[in-house]
């Protein structure tokens, strides 16, 4: 056999199995002066035994390489480079099921309508006369099991939970997530990452809701039916993951892990501390837009000046069954919209109404609670407490309008339930180790012999904004709006609202805009690490000897309560000094560049501080006491 007849049938495999152009490079090298025919189908078959070669011929480089780039272009065009309309096409033309139920349809309809379609999420609709589906919310199946937990967890029967209606517990409109047909992949799954959403509507310039799009959507775009089915890949892909011995097991947990989850069993409490600081320019009579209008005096320091307000209660209300009494501590900050004030309105006085009234429902709530009134027979929601308040404030009548955030803290499940309005927010710092943190976690920058702390930013809180520096408020003017009018108004129901795990150790944060918009958050986790390491709460960044101290019963608890004004502190001075830095740019500054504004330097501003030390053993344990 011939060198020729030897390598010709290799550079035909080759050639259809698509292998990569340095691989036929290598053979071509080998045999430059190889030519490979090119037959027609009507060419007789006894031409492939000829010896000498009848039809037109091509280099076999240039085309193995007109193959090649054909099926690499394909292979190179990034899933998340593709837009969201080529998905959804490609879902609607294998399958179409419309993914909508009527607002008046019953929670066990839409149960049946999910399962039945296989459907993540459903568009509500109400249908107008002449046969349209006028969009007025979603709902999810994660929002079916939602309700049922709620509902089941209050006690009431299944059957009657069954026949409430959908409309009742959708998200509304004015909250729906969507987005556009020519955006991609890419972008929907970092938003929906971001959000934590399942699911998310695909609205088109004409304001028509194209589909829904869910990560299997796109995932299954990815693959073609060939990539699914079939032996090849049964036997590749799932035939050695089917099934489980049965004499499989957990796992136990990682041993870094051990000592949180023993402390998982027994309650939490937390150290709160709190610092104000209004606009450095503020006077009684007003506020000036730069020192020179402030006057000679030194900057403001009173806070009675401030637009922003704040609470912190500690109140014992029942548990989810009603039967037992529990400690819960309810904090709030609100921001008082100071353009108000060009109107004729103090802009005080709507958002420290808003934050008295919280205090007031709360200590209403305890106190039929204490008595055995059956009106507040549960712990009551951030949202709740946010909306009642809201709802008495207008009763009163008090013109204005604030940016709000309340949050609830779960001592015995370690949760932080809270809800956020506008532009304050919060954030939770934890040490996690770079040993055991998934790489993600890990600070990538800093060599670890050069690192002082594994203390990280473990939550930060979504804003929402109208558009730059136009965040959502809760407001009155004496009237209701219509949405026609255009305002940023809005109400309980639209706040972010979210729980977080904590830890023993962490350190959480909430503040109003004048810290978040004068100050990075990795300043902010820089800031409480120095706190940490001046009163001895961490030494040398060694986590391990920390949860040592914690294991002989030294919670360093008494310390923490009486210093952790000092961090709030801190924080408000910080903040402060860089909202008068013309020299360096400011979160604000940045963000206004952003969005075509020109900007230097901070942002004066009010600026409110509460922060939260969460801690093992309440200050009053005599054993941590002793310790100290």
């Amino acid at each position: 056999m011939t060198f020729t007849n030897t390598i010709r049938p290799l550079l035909g495999a080759l050639t259809r199995t698509c292998v990569s152009n340095h691989a036929k490079r290598r053979i071509a090298s080998m045999a430059p002066h190889l030519m490979i025919r090119s037959f027609s189908s009507a060419e007789p078959s006894q031409d492939d035994t000829s010896s000498a070669p009848t039809a037109p011929t091509l280099p076999i480089p240039a085309f193995a390489q007109k193959v090649d780039e054909h099926k690499e272009e394909q292979k190179r065009r990034r899933l998340s480079e593709v837009k969201i309309s080529e998905v959804l096409q490609a879902k609607h033309s294998f399958r179409w099921v419309d993914p909508v139920i009527c607002r008046t349809s019953t929670v066990e309809e839409a149960i049946i309508a999910c399962i039945e379609g296989g459907l993540s999420g459903m568009m509500v609709v109400e249908t107008l006369n002449e046969g349209e589906k006028k969009v007025v919310g979603l709902t999810t199946s994660r929002d079916l099991l939602r309700i049922l937990a709620a509902k089941l967890r209050d006690g009431e029967p299944a059957n009657a939970i069954m026949k409430e209606h959908m409309g009742d517990y959708m998200t509304p409109i004015s909250q729906v997530i969507f987005c556009r047909p020519e955006e991609t992949v890419g972008m929907c799954r970092t938003i929906m990452a971001k959000l934590g959403i399942k699911c998310i509507p695909v609205l088109s310039k004409e304001g028509r809701v194209e589909g829904l799009i869910t990560a299997k959507d796109m995932s299954d775009f990815g693959l073609d039916a060939k990539d699914r089915g079939g032996k090849t890949n049964f036997l590749r892909d799932i035939s050695e993951r089917v099934g489980l011995s049965s004499n499989t097991s957990m796992a136990e947990p990682p041993p870094y892990l051990q000592a949180h989850m023993a402390l998982e069993q027994t309650p939490l409490y937390m150290n709160v501390g709190v610092a104000e600081l209004p606009h450095p320019f503020k006077t009684p009579d007003g506020v000036g837009m730069n020192h020179r209008d402030f006057g000679p005096e030194d900057f403001a320091t009173d806070p009675k000046l401030s637009e922003d307000s704040w609470f912190v209660s500690q109140v014992l209300l029942p548990d989810e069954r009603g039967e037992n009494l529990r400690n819960a501590v309810y904090l709030g900050v609100a921001d008082g919209v100071g353009s108000w004030r060009q109107y004729g309105v103090d802009p005080r006085e709507f958002s420290h109404k808003l934050m008295e009234e919280c205090k007031n429902i709360l200590a209403e709530a305890s106190a039929n609670a204490t008595l055995g009134g059956k009106k507040f027979h549960r712990m009551i929601s951030p949202p709740e407490i946010l909306a009642q308040a809201y709802e008495r404030v207008k009763a009163d009548n008090v013109i204005g309008s604030t940016t709000a955030c309340v949050a609830l803290f779960d001592n015995v499940r370690h949760q932080l339930h809270f809800s956020n309005l506008g532009d304050s927010g919060i954030i939770v710092l934890r040490h996690i180790d770079s040993d055991v943190a998934g790489s993600l976690k890990r600070d990538r920058e800093t060599p670890r012999s050069d690192r002082k702390s594994d203390l990280r930013v473990a939550f930060v809180s979504q804003q929402q904004l109208k558009s730059f520096n136009h965040p959502f408020q809760l407001g009155w003017t004496g009237r209701e709006l219509d949405e026609s009018e255009g305002h940023s108004f809005k109400t309980a129901k639209d706040s972010c609202t979210t729980s977080i795990h904590v830890r023993r150790g962490d350190i959480i944060i909430m503040a109003t805009d004048g810290l978040f918009d004068n100050l990075e958050v990795d300043d902010i986790a820089q800031t409480a690490l120095e706190w940490e390491q001046q009163y001895g709460f961490i030494r040398g960044g060694d986590i391990m000897a920390r949860e040592r101290r914690w294991a002989m019963g030294n919670s360093l608890t008494v310390l923490s309560s009486e210093v952790i004004d000092d961090l709030a502190a801190k924080l408000c001075k910080q903040a402060r000094e860089k909202s008068l830095d013309p020299t360096t740019d400011s979160p604000f500054a940045i963000l206004a560049k952003e969005n075509d504004i020109m900007w230097s330097g901070g942002m004066p501003d009010d600026c409110t501080v509460i922060a939260m030390h969460v801690v093992g053993r309440s200050p009053h344990d005599k054993m941590d006491k002793d310790h100290q």
